[in-house]
Protein backbone atom coordinates (compact mmCIF):
# COMPACT_ATOMS: atom_id res chain seq x y z
CA UNK A 1 0.00 0.00 0.00
CA UNK A 2 1.26 3.84 -0.68
CA UNK A 3 2.65 5.17 2.24
CA UNK A 4 3.20 8.68 1.42
CA UNK A 5 0.62 11.17 -1.15
CA UNK A 6 3.17 11.13 -4.06
CA UNK A 7 3.25 7.23 -4.07
CA UNK A 8 -0.41 7.69 -3.72
CA UNK A 9 -0.48 9.98 -7.04
CA UNK A 10 2.39 7.35 -8.51
CA UNK A 11 -0.01 4.61 -8.29
CA UNK A 12 -2.66 6.45 -9.57
CA UNK A 13 -0.43 7.39 -12.48
CA UNK A 14 0.42 4.07 -12.89
CA UNK A 15 -3.45 2.76 -13.17
CA UNK A 16 -4.28 5.20 -15.67
CA UNK A 17 -1.74 4.31 -17.78
CA UNK A 18 -2.96 0.07 -17.31
CA UNK A 19 -6.05 1.41 -18.65
CA UNK A 20 -5.10 3.39 -21.63
CA UNK A 21 -2.98 0.87 -23.13
CA UNK A 22 -6.25 -1.38 -22.68
CA UNK A 23 -7.84 1.71 -24.98
CA UNK A 24 -5.43 2.07 -27.81
CA UNK A 25 -4.43 -1.76 -28.00
CA UNK A 26 -0.90 -1.66 -27.35
CA UNK A 27 -1.17 -4.52 -25.44
CA UNK A 28 -1.40 -6.68 -28.61
CA UNK A 29 1.97 -7.95 -30.11
CA UNK A 30 1.19 -6.42 -33.45
CA UNK A 31 -0.47 -3.33 -33.49
CA UNK A 32 -3.93 -3.03 -35.46
CA UNK A 33 -3.38 -6.16 -36.81
CA UNK A 34 -0.57 -5.38 -39.05
CA UNK A 35 3.08 -7.16 -38.67
CA UNK A 36 4.61 -4.19 -36.69
CA UNK A 37 4.76 -3.65 -33.33
CA UNK A 38 3.76 -0.42 -31.68
CA UNK A 39 7.58 0.85 -31.83
CA UNK A 40 8.18 0.17 -35.30
CA UNK A 41 5.25 1.55 -36.63
CA UNK A 42 6.33 4.49 -34.45
CA UNK A 43 9.42 4.43 -36.29
CA UNK A 44 8.01 3.81 -39.41
CA UNK A 45 5.48 7.39 -38.75
CA UNK A 46 9.01 9.34 -38.18
CA UNK A 47 10.15 8.11 -41.43
CA UNK A 48 6.89 8.99 -43.04
CA UNK A 49 6.85 12.61 -41.77
CA UNK A 50 10.31 13.56 -41.38
CA UNK A 51 13.36 14.60 -44.15
CA UNK A 52 15.71 11.71 -44.40
CA UNK A 53 16.00 12.06 -40.98
CA UNK A 54 19.50 9.74 -39.32
CA UNK A 55 19.55 6.78 -37.02
CA UNK A 56 21.00 8.79 -33.87
CA UNK A 57 17.75 11.81 -34.68
CA UNK A 58 15.83 9.18 -34.69
CA UNK A 59 16.75 7.60 -31.27
CA UNK A 60 16.78 11.25 -29.81
CA UNK A 61 13.34 11.44 -31.10
CA UNK A 62 11.92 8.65 -29.81
CA UNK A 63 14.29 7.87 -26.53
CA UNK A 64 14.99 4.61 -27.76
CA UNK A 65 18.23 2.77 -27.44
CA UNK A 66 20.50 3.11 -30.35
CA UNK A 67 21.17 -0.88 -30.63
CA UNK A 68 17.42 -1.15 -31.13
CA UNK A 69 16.80 1.33 -33.18
CA UNK A 70 19.79 -0.51 -35.92
CA UNK A 71 18.09 -3.57 -35.49
CA UNK A 72 14.53 -2.30 -36.22
CA UNK A 73 16.13 -0.58 -39.04
CA UNK A 74 18.04 -3.53 -40.39
CA UNK A 75 15.42 -5.61 -40.62
CA UNK A 76 13.81 -2.74 -42.25
CA UNK A 77 15.89 -3.08 -45.36
CA UNK A 78 15.94 -6.59 -45.16
CA UNK A 79 12.37 -6.15 -46.16
CA UNK A 80 12.96 -3.59 -48.61
CA UNK A 81 10.77 -1.00 -46.58
CA UNK A 82 14.12 1.29 -45.90
CA UNK A 83 17.13 2.38 -48.36
CA UNK A 84 20.15 4.31 -46.22
CA UNK A 85 21.91 7.30 -48.51
CA UNK A 86 25.37 8.89 -47.04
CA UNK A 87 24.59 12.29 -45.49
CA UNK A 88 25.75 14.96 -47.73
CA UNK A 89 26.62 16.84 -44.59
CA UNK A 90 28.52 14.04 -42.61
CA UNK A 91 29.89 11.50 -44.33
CA UNK A 92 29.87 9.15 -41.09
CA UNK A 93 25.63 9.23 -41.05
CA UNK A 94 23.30 7.66 -43.04
CA UNK A 95 20.31 9.40 -43.63
CA UNK A 96 16.95 7.05 -44.07
CA UNK A 97 14.01 7.13 -46.74
CA UNK A 98 11.08 5.05 -46.81
CA UNK A 99 10.98 2.83 -49.99
CA UNK A 100 7.60 2.75 -52.28
CA UNK A 101 7.01 -0.72 -50.55
CA UNK A 102 7.57 1.25 -47.15
CA UNK A 103 5.19 3.71 -47.96
CA UNK A 104 2.32 1.07 -49.34
CA UNK A 105 3.12 -0.92 -46.06
CA UNK A 106 2.61 2.35 -43.67
CA UNK A 107 -0.34 3.84 -45.20
CA UNK A 108 -2.97 1.09 -44.01
CA UNK A 109 -0.98 1.30 -40.45
CA UNK A 110 -1.63 4.77 -40.38
CA UNK A 111 -5.37 4.61 -42.16
CA UNK A 112 -6.13 1.68 -39.55
CA UNK A 113 -4.88 3.69 -36.50
CA UNK A 114 -6.87 6.76 -37.90
CA UNK A 115 -10.09 4.29 -37.92
CA UNK A 116 -9.32 3.35 -34.45
CA UNK A 117 -9.06 6.13 -32.97
CA UNK A 118 -12.51 7.72 -34.80
CA UNK A 119 -14.05 4.76 -33.24
CA UNK A 120 -13.20 5.88 -29.99
CA UNK A 121 -14.23 9.54 -30.27
CA UNK A 122 -17.60 8.30 -32.11
CA UNK A 123 -18.86 7.30 -28.55
CA UNK A 124 -18.77 10.38 -27.07
CA UNK A 125 -20.92 13.47 -27.59
CA UNK A 126 -19.18 16.52 -29.16
CA UNK A 127 -18.35 18.18 -25.62
CA UNK A 128 -16.70 14.77 -24.27
CA UNK A 129 -14.82 14.67 -27.25
CA UNK A 130 -13.30 18.16 -26.35
CA UNK A 131 -13.45 17.49 -22.62
CA UNK A 132 -10.91 14.50 -23.28
CA UNK A 133 -8.71 16.30 -26.18
CA UNK A 134 -8.48 18.99 -23.29
CA UNK A 135 -7.35 16.61 -21.25
CA UNK A 136 -4.48 15.22 -23.36
CA UNK A 137 -3.40 18.65 -23.89
CA UNK A 138 -3.18 19.37 -20.33
CA UNK A 139 -0.98 16.12 -19.87
CA UNK A 140 1.15 17.15 -22.52
CA UNK A 141 1.54 20.49 -21.34
CA UNK A 142 2.38 19.09 -18.17
CA UNK A 143 4.42 16.04 -19.23
CA UNK A 144 6.42 17.43 -22.64
CA UNK A 145 8.51 19.98 -24.20
CA UNK A 146 8.50 23.57 -21.94
CA UNK A 147 9.32 25.80 -24.89
CA UNK A 148 7.85 29.27 -24.42
CA UNK A 149 5.93 28.83 -27.65
CA UNK A 150 2.69 30.47 -26.99
CA UNK A 151 0.90 33.61 -28.42
CA UNK A 152 -1.25 36.38 -27.23
CA UNK A 153 -4.29 36.91 -28.74
CA UNK A 154 -8.05 39.33 -28.73
CA UNK A 155 -10.89 37.37 -26.86
CA UNK A 156 -12.85 35.33 -28.75
CA UNK A 157 -16.50 34.09 -28.02
CA UNK A 158 -16.52 31.62 -24.90
CA UNK A 159 -12.98 33.22 -23.55
CA UNK A 160 -14.67 35.71 -20.73
CA UNK A 161 -16.70 32.61 -19.00
CA UNK A 162 -13.52 30.72 -19.52
CA UNK A 163 -12.09 33.44 -17.50
CA UNK A 164 -14.84 33.62 -14.84
CA UNK A 165 -14.18 29.43 -14.49
CA UNK A 166 -10.67 28.95 -14.39
CA UNK A 167 -10.17 32.31 -12.00
CA UNK A 168 -12.83 30.26 -9.59
CA UNK A 169 -10.93 27.04 -9.93
CA UNK A 170 -7.86 28.16 -9.45
CA UNK A 171 -7.85 30.11 -6.44
CA UNK A 172 -10.54 27.65 -4.52
CA UNK A 173 -7.27 25.20 -4.91
CA UNK A 174 -5.00 26.98 -4.45
CA UNK A 175 -6.13 29.15 -1.45
CA UNK A 176 -9.48 27.63 -0.62
CA UNK A 177 -11.35 31.00 -1.85
CA UNK A 178 -15.51 30.84 -1.82
CA UNK A 179 -17.73 31.47 -4.74
CA UNK A 180 -17.33 35.26 -3.17
CA UNK A 181 -14.61 35.36 -5.52
CA UNK A 182 -16.18 34.07 -8.72
CA UNK A 183 -18.83 36.54 -8.33
CA UNK A 184 -16.56 39.21 -8.06
CA UNK A 185 -14.94 37.51 -11.43
CA UNK A 186 -18.23 37.68 -12.95
CA UNK A 187 -19.34 40.92 -12.30
CA UNK A 188 -15.62 42.51 -13.34
CA UNK A 189 -15.49 40.42 -16.80
CA UNK A 190 -19.39 41.17 -17.35
CA UNK A 191 -18.97 45.29 -16.65
CA UNK A 192 -15.96 44.62 -19.65
CA UNK A 193 -18.02 43.20 -21.97
CA UNK A 194 -21.40 45.59 -21.50
CA UNK A 195 -19.18 49.00 -21.11
CA UNK A 196 -16.28 48.04 -23.13
CA UNK A 197 -14.16 50.72 -25.16
CA UNK A 198 -11.75 49.84 -27.21
CA UNK A 199 -9.80 53.23 -27.53
CA UNK A 200 -9.17 53.08 -23.85
CA UNK A 201 -9.37 49.71 -22.44
CA UNK A 202 -8.19 45.77 -23.52
CA UNK A 203 -8.11 42.28 -22.65
CA UNK A 204 -5.31 39.73 -23.81
CA UNK A 205 -5.65 35.89 -24.03
CA UNK A 206 -3.00 33.87 -23.71
CA UNK A 207 -2.91 30.49 -25.57
CA UNK A 208 -0.45 27.57 -25.96
CA UNK A 209 -0.73 24.49 -28.21
CA UNK A 210 -4.19 25.86 -28.71
CA UNK A 211 -4.98 26.01 -25.57
CA UNK A 212 -5.88 29.06 -23.26
CA UNK A 213 -3.45 29.57 -20.37
CA UNK A 214 -4.03 33.34 -19.34
CA UNK A 215 -5.32 36.73 -19.37
CA UNK A 216 -5.24 40.23 -18.40
CA UNK A 217 -7.04 43.41 -18.62
CA UNK A 218 -6.74 46.98 -18.82
CA UNK A 219 -10.18 49.03 -18.16
CA UNK A 220 -10.66 52.42 -17.16
CA UNK A 221 -10.48 54.13 -13.97
CA UNK A 222 -10.97 57.60 -14.79
CA UNK A 223 -9.33 59.58 -17.60
CA UNK A 224 -5.68 59.87 -16.42
CA UNK A 225 -5.91 56.03 -14.55
CA UNK A 226 -5.53 52.68 -16.47
CA UNK A 227 -6.39 49.72 -14.12
CA UNK A 228 -5.22 46.39 -14.43
CA UNK A 229 -7.62 43.70 -13.47
CA UNK A 230 -7.54 39.64 -13.18
CA UNK A 231 -3.96 38.69 -14.33
CA UNK A 232 -4.29 34.73 -14.73
CA UNK A 233 -1.42 32.28 -15.77
CA UNK A 234 -2.74 28.78 -15.52
CA UNK A 235 -0.23 26.52 -13.33
CA UNK A 236 0.80 24.29 -17.35
CA UNK A 237 1.84 27.34 -18.42
CA UNK A 238 3.70 28.99 -15.49
CA UNK A 239 8.02 29.54 -15.66
CA UNK A 240 7.00 30.76 -19.33
CA UNK A 241 7.17 34.72 -18.38
CA UNK A 242 3.53 34.76 -19.61
CA UNK A 243 2.58 36.73 -16.71
CA UNK A 244 5.80 39.37 -17.25
CA UNK A 245 4.79 39.78 -20.87
CA UNK A 246 0.62 40.09 -19.81
CA UNK A 247 1.81 42.81 -17.95
CA UNK A 248 4.30 44.58 -20.04
CA UNK A 249 1.53 44.49 -22.81
CA UNK A 250 -0.87 46.29 -20.65
CA UNK A 251 2.07 48.94 -19.65
CA UNK A 252 2.23 49.49 -23.18
CA UNK A 253 -0.85 50.02 -24.45
CA UNK A 254 -1.78 52.66 -21.14
CA UNK A 255 1.54 54.66 -22.28
CA UNK A 256 0.12 54.40 -25.95
CA UNK A 257 -3.48 55.34 -25.43
CA UNK A 258 -1.99 58.72 -22.56
CA UNK A 259 -3.13 57.25 -19.33
CA UNK A 260 -0.68 58.38 -16.65
CA UNK A 261 -1.14 56.08 -13.93
CA UNK A 262 -2.00 52.68 -14.11
CA UNK A 263 -3.48 50.97 -10.40
CA UNK A 264 -4.38 47.61 -9.28
CA UNK A 265 -5.86 45.98 -6.19
CA UNK A 266 -4.39 42.42 -4.90
CA UNK A 267 -3.81 40.77 -1.91
CA UNK A 268 -0.50 39.65 0.05
CA UNK A 269 -1.13 35.71 -0.69
CA UNK A 270 -0.01 36.17 -4.48
CA UNK A 271 3.36 36.26 -4.19
CA UNK A 272 4.00 34.78 -7.41
CA UNK A 273 2.08 37.89 -8.80
CA UNK A 274 3.80 40.48 -6.73
CA UNK A 275 7.16 39.54 -7.90
CA UNK A 276 6.09 40.02 -11.45
CA UNK A 277 4.53 43.80 -10.64
CA UNK A 278 7.83 44.64 -8.66
CA UNK A 279 9.57 43.27 -11.77
CA UNK A 280 7.91 45.73 -14.02
CA UNK A 281 7.66 48.75 -11.45
CA UNK A 282 5.11 49.00 -9.63
CA UNK A 283 5.11 50.04 -6.03
CA UNK A 284 3.06 49.00 -2.88
CA UNK A 285 0.74 52.20 -1.97
CA UNK A 286 -1.13 50.79 1.04
CA UNK A 287 -2.48 47.82 2.93
CA UNK A 288 -5.50 46.83 4.44
CA UNK A 289 -6.82 43.84 6.42
CA UNK A 290 -9.94 42.33 5.44
CA UNK A 291 -12.11 39.24 5.60
CA UNK A 292 -13.45 38.11 1.97
CA UNK A 293 -13.90 35.11 -0.33
CA UNK A 294 -14.15 32.97 2.74
CA UNK A 295 -10.75 34.13 4.36
CA UNK A 296 -8.64 36.91 6.37
CA UNK A 297 -6.57 38.28 3.91
CA UNK A 298 -4.88 41.43 3.72
CA UNK A 299 -5.19 43.60 0.64
CA UNK A 300 -3.11 45.63 -1.29
CA UNK A 301 -3.12 48.83 -3.84
CA UNK A 302 0.01 49.13 -6.14
CA UNK A 303 0.89 51.92 -8.72
CA UNK A 304 3.19 52.79 -11.22
CA UNK A 305 3.81 56.32 -13.05
CA UNK A 306 3.59 56.02 -16.44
Amino acid sequence: MPNSPLEARAESVRRFNRFYTRQIGVLDEHLLDSDFSLTEARILYELAHKAAPTSSALCRELGLNAGYVSRVISGFEKKGLVDKVRSASDARAAELRLTEKGRSEFGPLNDASRREVVGVLERLSAPEQQQLIDAMVQIEGLLGDKAPAYVLRDPQPGDMGWIVHRQAVLYAQEYGWNTEYEALVAEIVAKFVREYDRTSERCWIAEKNGQVVGSVFVVRADEATAKLRLLYVDPIARGLGIGSRLVDECLRFARRVGYRRMVFWTNSVLVDARRIYERAGFKLIEEERHHSFGKDLVGQNWGIDL
